[in-house]
């Protein structure tokens, strides 16, 4: 009897210790949450696609951290960015219309899908991280 206390007192103290760990390592993961809106998409059509970069080099070669998808209700999509980090960021969006995942062109290479990015910079040509890039800091950015 004192050998199946014993054996529940350090199987009790073992899942104590990890769910301490397992707590730490929740408390470790040190970040904001961003929530992009995009209030006025065009049509109900398809899905807006979005992309969150933290360099030049990811946002050139569309290498985004993160990705998520949203439904459109009523020209609406939003999506939220849970744990970002500190330092620099830029966020892309599309709204993919007929859902393949990529902007479409038409044959002369202008875009015929809606897309934009973070603090909505027009120019001729792609958006460039230096115009949509945008600081995190340590608090939660709608």
């Amino acid at each position: 009897m004192a050998r199946i206390v014993t054996l529940l007192i350090i199987y009790l103290v073992s899942q104590f210790m990890n769910a301490q760990m397992v707590s730490r390592e929740k408390d470790s993961i040190v970040g904001v949450t961003i929530k992009v809106t995009v209030p006025n998409v065009t049509s109900n059509d398809g899905e807006v696609l979005f992309a969150l970069y933290n360099s030049n080099e990811n946002f050139i070669n569309r290498n985004p951290i993160k990705r998520k998808k949203a439904s459109i209700s009523e020209g609406r999509a939003s999506v939220i960015f849970k744990n970002v980090s500190a330092g620099e960021y830029a966020i892309m969006c599309l709204h993919d219309k007929n859902m393949n995942g990529k902007i479409d062109f038409n044959e002369v290479g202008i875009p015929i899908e809606d897309y934009g990015s973070t603090n909505n910079v027009f120019r001729m040509g792609p958006p460039l991280f230096e115009d949509a890039k945008f600081m995190i800091e340590n608090k939660s950015l709608d």
